[in-house]
Order: structure tokens, then sequence, then C-alpha cells
């Protein structure tokens, strides 16, 4: 047997060949910590409501996707819009605060409207007045990206659940920087249309780490081959 590998060739082979297997393992690593989040998720979702009072001193880990009941009334006239689509239809989110018994405020999206609804004179039966319960999902939004188009204040429609800048342009305090996604009960008239919380998570990552693995034993193949062609390595 011949074994005279090329020192500085497998020295550079080793150390890619370790960064691969390195790659591999955090995708596998982040694979574990992405199921765990998905399975937290789906326990929250099917946990009971709790009262505001209580989740607002939970962990944000634990109180993300927690159900959360409301006690308070709706401010109707600062209803804000956030398009979207749904099915490839254009939509827009109502976004109204709510204002607890205890006088703090939270912003809750009560679902979405076709763009003929998106006036409140065309579904005022559905704008509930007075003292209400809400019982919805308690969800810190994502942040506006680079690429989120700017709000049209005029019409208060917005591309992003925005809280900063809903909220400053309401002169609202908020009690936390959170959305409360309204549950599926239907409202009068029927809009808006509330239970669209939507729990999904890409998880990809057990394709990623076959691919570092493959290529590390890609990689592996080559110096073989490479070092046999050479007559650097040889089993007879």
């Amino acid at each position: 047997m011949t074994f005279r590998p090329y020192p500085g060739l497998t020295i550079a082979c080793a150390l890619l060949f370790a960064i691969l297997c390195g790659l591999g393992s955090w995708q596998l690593e982040r694979l574990q910590w992405k199921l765990a989040l998905i399975a937290r998720v789906k326990n929250h979702m099917a946990a009971a409501p709790v009262p505001l009072g209580v989740i607002k001193v939970m962990p944000p880990d634990k109180a993300q996707y927690r159900r959360v009941t409301l006690d308070g009334r709706f401010d109707h006239a600062h209803e804000s819009y956030v398009f979207t689509t749904d099915a490839g239809d254009p939509v827009y989110h109502v976004l109204t605060p709510f204002i607890t018994e205890g006088g703090r405020a939270l912003i809750v999206d009560r679902g979405e409207v076709a763009k003929d609804e998106l006036d409140p004179a065309t579904r005022f039966a559905g704008n509930i007045a007075g003292r209400t319960k809400v019982t919805g999902v308690w969800r810190v939004p994502d942040a506006p990206g680079a690429f989120t188009p700017a709000p049209d204040p005029v019409h208060r429609i917005w591309y992003s659940r925005d809280l900063k800048g809903i909220s400053a342009a309401d002169h609202l305090s908020l009690a936390a920087p959170v959305v409360i996604e309204a549950d599926s009960t239907p409202n009068p008239g029927g809009w808006p249309r509330g239970g669209q919380t939507v729990v999904s998570f890409r998880n990809q990552h057990l394709s990623y780490a076959v691919t570092w693995y493959g290529l590390a034993i890609c990689l592996l193949g080559v110096w073989f081959s490479y070092h046999i062609s050479r007559g650097r390595i040889r089993f007879n």
C-alpha cells in the first residue's frame, strides 16, 4: 500500500472538509431548534386563553402565539388598514385600537376585509360599540422591511403591521408592542373576518444539512481520486 498525499493540498482539503461538516452539524442543531419552536407554538395555540394581566408578565417567548382575552371597547374611529393578499386576491387587515377596562391601549387585528368593505360605512354592523370581549392570539409583528412600501396616511393604509408608525400617527401609547389577532368568532355582518393567524415556519434545515454533508463526502472522494490518479495512493 502506498500513502503519500500532497501535504499542502491535504491540509487545505482537511480544513474545508471540517468546515463543511461543521455547517452540516449546525443545520442539524437548527433543525432541532425549529422543531422545538413549532411544538411550542402548537402548544401555545392549543392552550386556554389567559387574561391580559397574566400574559403581560410572561417572558416574550412564552407569550408569543398564546391566546389572550381582552375586556374593553374598540376605538373604531382610528382604524388602520394593512394591505396583503389572500389566495392571490387583494385584502386589507383591519387594525383597531382596543381600550381595556384599565385604560390601556392595544392593537387588535380584527381580520380581513375585501376592498369593497374597506369603508367602515359598508360594514357598520361589524363595528361593535360599547364594552365587549375579544379573544385572539398575542403576536409580536415583524418590523417593516427595507423594501416595504411607504404607508398612505391619508387613507390610513399600511403595507406592514408597523405598530410604531401606526401608534405615532394616532398618538397612541400602547400597553405592549404586539398585535392581538382576533379569533374566528364571527362579527355582525360578517366583516371583518377574523381567524387569520397563520402558523407557518420554513423548515429546510434537514435538506441543508444533507447538502453540506454531501459536499464534504464529494470533497473526500475528489481528494482520494486525485491522489490515486497521481499514484500517491495505492491499495496494492
